[in-house]
């Protein structure tokens, strides 16, 4: 049995969206400022696709075959990962109102805040005497 014409547009456009979006495109190279800061770019990668077509009878062997497949990638940045002096912090381009948003913000702070904890514990053991 032969491929038929669809299939091969649809892979062709497939393999062009894997080549377009990859964790790359999401989360993207670091960028060093002059102070020694570095921004890591998040964005936000949506897309769509699309595929159709139609086999036309015909009076002849000859088989008749139209169709089109398309696509769009919208890529939208949301925030920056800023390391300065140590610390972690999430940079939020737009307000995001929903909770995946909110806990995402949050991640860098509370990992900074969990890391004091336990560098403020060891200071703690290491100044105070044992009894």
């Amino acid at each position: 049995m032969s491929e038929h014409p669809i299939q091969g547009m649809m892979e062709t456009t497939m393999k062009k969206i894997r080549e377009m979006v990859d964790a790359n495109t999401i989360i993207g190279n670091p960028i060093t400022s002059p102070d020694g800061s570095v921004l890591i770019p998040v964005s936000k990668v949506s897309y769509g696709f699309g595929a159709g077509g139609s086999d036309f009878p015909s009076k002849t062997q000859k088989d008749l075959f139209g169709g089109g497949t398309g696509m769009g990638v919208t890529i939208t940045p949301v925030a920056f990962i800023v390391l300065q002096n140590g610390e972690t912090r999430m940079l939020q381009l737009a307000s995001g109102d929903d909770t995946a948003s909110n806990v995402v913000k949050l991640v860098p702070e509370l990992f900074d805040k969990v890391s004091n904890l336990f560098q403020k514990d060891k200071k703690e053991k290491d100044i105070s005497p044992d009894l």
